[in-house]
């Protein structure tokens, strides 16, 4: 006889940390962005491929998790490899395609395209995961996704063919939140973090052989810096998923379009367009919604 499994209640507090530390991720991600927007433009002395950029990215990421490693030797013992391998490929399939789209579009545009990511989470946890996403989350998605929609200007370049990599960023990032969601109710952090970045590393500098081309060193340092800072992203978000529905934390993912545009308009000027404003508006009404409808849920729950 099979015993059906009650969704994962998370308190009050839980839930207002897990948004916290999505945005704070989502700020830094946007950072990382726009770091391989400066790395492989077209425009620069020496444009590196998308590739070079995700090698340099996970390389540098495991470098800098090597020192914590050695210290707490985390065992691999009982890790689900096949979640693992999935995740990473799935990773860096969408990383790489995320970086190839931000560096032939604008910042903001690709950012904004890549952002199926969340509504293809949010869908993904219903089979996946078991949880239940109620009809106000729904209509919440639907309208952050619309501001998604609304920023990327239809009918101007974000509509390259280019577009249609950084919509395959989205899927490929969207399937791999739904793995980091099994693996972090299963496995610790750090195992989580040193597989990743480990296997990542040995997959995408295999893949950049065969575009390698020596960087400046300026270039080495936004490289090291790019893999710090996605280590960082790396454990905000799984701490986000574990404390919290990935229903309900993921939708909050759509800030890093915030983030993008005021980095957009801090390094190259790009003042914010009046469709970007609206679809700002409606991305943050969406969010807005989405923690309105948990917070009365809770309050309707019965004290045990």
């Amino acid at each position: 006889m099979q015993q059906s499994t009650a969704p994962q209640r998370y308190s009050a507090r839980d839930v207002v940390i897990s948004v916290v530390l999505m945005i704070v991720a989502c700020a830094l991600l946007a950072g990382t962005t726009l770091i391989a927007k400066i790395l492989g433009s077209p425009s620069s002395d020496n444009p590196l491929h998308p590739m070079q950029i995700s090698a340099g990215r996970f390389m540098f990421a495991f470098a800098a998790l090597t020192p914590l490693l050695l210290w707490k030797r985390p065992s691999l013992r009982t890790a689900v490899w096949g979640n693992h391998i999935m995740r990473v490929l799935l990773g860096w399939a969408g990383v790489t395609c995320m970086f190839a789209a931000s560096s032939a579009m604008r910042l903001a545009d690709a950012t904004a395209i890549s952002f199926l990511n969340p509504i293809v989470a949010m869908m993904l946890s219903i089979p996946l995961l078991g949880e239940r996403v109620g009809p106000w989350r729904w209509v919440a998605a639907a309208i952050a996704f619309s501001g998604a929609v609304i920023l990327t200007e239809p009918g101007t370049e974000a509509f390259q063919p280019i577009a249609l990599v950084a919509l395959t960023a989205a899927v490929f990032l969207g399937a791999e939140t739904i793995l980091i969601k099994k693996l972090v109710d299963n496995e610790p952090q750090l195992r989580i973090l040193a597989i990743n970045n480990f296997i990542g590393a040995c997959l995408a500098l295999t893949a950049a052989s065969f575009f390698w081309r020596p960087p400046l060193p300026e270039q080495w340092l936004l490289m090291a810096a790019l893999g710090v800072t996605m280590v960082c992203v790396q454990a905000l978000f799984i701490q986000a998923l574990k404390r919290g529905d990935a229903s309900f934390v993921t939708p909050f993912f759509y800030t890093t379009l915030l983030f993008a545009g005021f980095y957009d308009f801090l390094v190259f000027n790009a003042h914010p367009s009046t469709a970007g404003l609206i679809g700002a508006t409606l991305i943050i009404l969406g969010a807005m919604t989405i923690a309105w409808r948990e917070r009365v849920a809770r309050r309707k729950q019965p004290s045990v």
